[in-house]
């Protein structure tokens, strides 16, 4: 697309909006919402009933209302909760308390948000680590620090002249510069190496090392042995709240109530946003975006049309391959998704109880992590490499029922189960309802492993495969970020080399979701950086 500035005022009388947004998911909505606020006329369209995307929260069960498939919030730039005004729109972020691991053999590590309780319980399992602790959190702070403006840049194109990109460069250049020495080794290692070569030269105790490298294969094909995969672990020590890194919260009324408040917020700025809307195909005539098509063959059309959906998606079912360059399509069919996360949503009668921590303590307001060792969660990749489901999986859950009671009925408890590995590429045949229920079966089972009641106590569960996932949310293989968050997929390689600053081939054609720069997660991030790319561009 070209830099130049462009007016709105050239385009044709009979265009009725100034932009229009595909998906109602929380990055398209962020989009949305910044283009409102700086007067733009904005029209968003999401294909299903309710808007969040994989962002969501939807009463499955009679008053069960589960956060359906992301459930925690981290990574939401304070920026955007900032400028939107998200709390008076009805945001409302609940801190969630530390990390429970139950292990085989009746321990557990129990690490919490306050720093002098996790370093006791650490040092429970090694005074080594417990001293070690202090010092990796510093460094990771000081990684973070780094990494932090970058998450809010236009990706400077290095293979490009224009000095606004290589001033960024620069600018990169100087404070990794001024870094210091061990602190620039440290940014090296996590660009190159796994999570848990990263983590051996801090720590020795192995549930430690498990537990905290998870973070790092969140989102990839990836086992915490592979390379690449402590950069993931940096991705979401990001997370923060109110200035806290590290920081992990629940939102009240579930995820879903983010993307509402998001959508508020565009709404008062006078955005106008439809649900049941799905779109066909995007329109362009002479290589220009001009609007879209619905699936019931109407047509809308817009002086610039945003897309928040994947590139498979945007490029490849939405356009015809003929109108785009041939490089880009090649780009389009090479970026990875490799879907292998699966969901499962629990309605509980009681509380599951943990034969390392009995009872309904503090310790099950947290998540609970079911990484017990290193070789655990290697074997559960071993699984997913050659096709399978795992059979005893890598597991985040979380009861949001116990800090927010208005999720399930009085005395009852919904409990959400992230799962890895569940590769959407099955070698034995195709996620089926037989195979959607042994997967549910293996998570339940693992689960009973460390809290023997829970398949007494289970009212109802909802199981997402990563085909559920794709069909119901379009997330392409089901992957949670819109992509895979590896080295060759970040920055100004994603999604396409050349095309990392949320504009396309097709003028007036944007891209806004999470496989845009910095990547997934309920950041806004994208959404936001598009919506500063396309006011650069595109005047009244």
């Amino acid at each position: 697309m070209s830099d130049t500035v462009a007016d709105f005022g050239k385009v044709s009388d009979t265009v009725t909006y100034d932009a229009i947004v595909i998906g109602g998911g929380h990055n398209g909505l962020t989009c949305a919402a910044y283009l409102a606020r700086a007067g733009r006329k904005v029209l968003v369209l999401e294909r299903r009933h309710v808007l969040g995307g994989a962002a969501v929260t939807e009463e499955v069960f009679p008053g069960f209302k589960y956060s359906v498939c992301s459930y925690v919030v981290s990574l939401l730039r304070p920026e955007i909760i900032r400028e939107l005004d998200l709390p008076r729109h009805g945001m409302e972020l609940l801190p969630l308390d530390g990390t429970m691991t139950p292990m085989p053999n009746g321990d557990y590590l129990w690490r919490v948000n306050d720093h002098d309780k996790t370093r006791r319980e650490i040092a429970r399992h090694s005074r080594l680590d417990a001293e070690a602790y202090d010092e990796y959190g510093k460094a990771m702070i000081e990684m973070g620090r780094f990494a932090k403006p970058i998450m809010g840049m236009l990706p400077p194109d290095p293979t490009s002249l224009d000095p606004r990109g290589l001033l960024e460069l620069l600018g990169m250049g100087r404070r990794f510069r001024d870094m210091r020495f061990h602190d620039k080794v440290n940014q090296v290692q996590l660009l190159t190496m796994s999570a848990v070569d990263f983590l051996d030269q801090w720590f020795e105790t192995d549930v430690l090392k498990a537990t905290m490298s998870a973070s790092g294969i969140i989102g990839t094909f990836l086992g915490v042995r592979s390379p690449g995969t402590a950069y993931v672990l940096l991705h979401h020590y990001m997370g923060e709240i109110d200035g806290a890194f590290r920081s992990w919260g629940l939102s009240r009324g579930g995820t879903g109530a983010v993307s509402n408040a998001i959508a508020a917020a565009a709404v008062e700025f006078g955005a106008e946003i439809r649900t049941n809307s799905p779109v066909a195909q995007i329109l362009s005539k002479n290589g220009r975006a001009s609007g879209v098509a619905l699936a019931n063959g109407d047509e809308i059309h817009a002086k610039v049309v945003v897309s928040s959906v994947d590139p498979t998606l945007t490029f490849l079912k939405f356009m015809n391959e003929r109108d785009l360059p041939s490089d880009f399509v090649d780009g389009v069919k090479r970026y990875k998704y490799r879907g292998c996360s699966g969901k499962v949503n629990l309605a509980l009668d009681a509380l599951p109880n943990f034969t390392c921590l009995p009872g309904t303590g503090p310790h099950l307001r947290g998540a609970i992590s079911i990484s017990p060792s290193i070789d655990y969660m290697e074997r559960a990749y071993d699984d997913a490499k050659y096709g399978q489901f795992s059979s005893r999986p890598y597991m985040d859950m979380v009861i949001p029922s116990l800090t927010d009671p208005s999720v399930a009925p009085p005395g009852k408890h919904v409990m959400s189960c992230f799962v890895q590995y569940a590769p959407y590429h099955l070698k034995d045949g195709v996620w089926d309802d037989r195979q959607r229920e042994a997967f549910g079966d293996a998570v339940i089972d693992t689960i009973a492993e460390y809290a023997p009641n829970i398949k007494d106590i289970i009212l109802h569960r909802q199981v997402l495969t990563p085909l559920d996932i794709e069909r119901e949310f379009g997330l392409t293989e089901g992957n949670i970020f819109q992509g895979e968050l590896t080295l060759e997929q970040l920055f100004f390689l994603r999604p396409v080399p050349g095309y990392a600053q949320y504009a396309t081939p097709i003028d007036r054609l944007y891209m806004c979701g999470s496989a845009t720069h910095p990547g997934g997660g309920i950041m806004g991030a994208p959404g936001r950086n598009a919506a500063t790319r396309i006011l650069k561009d595109v005047s009244r």
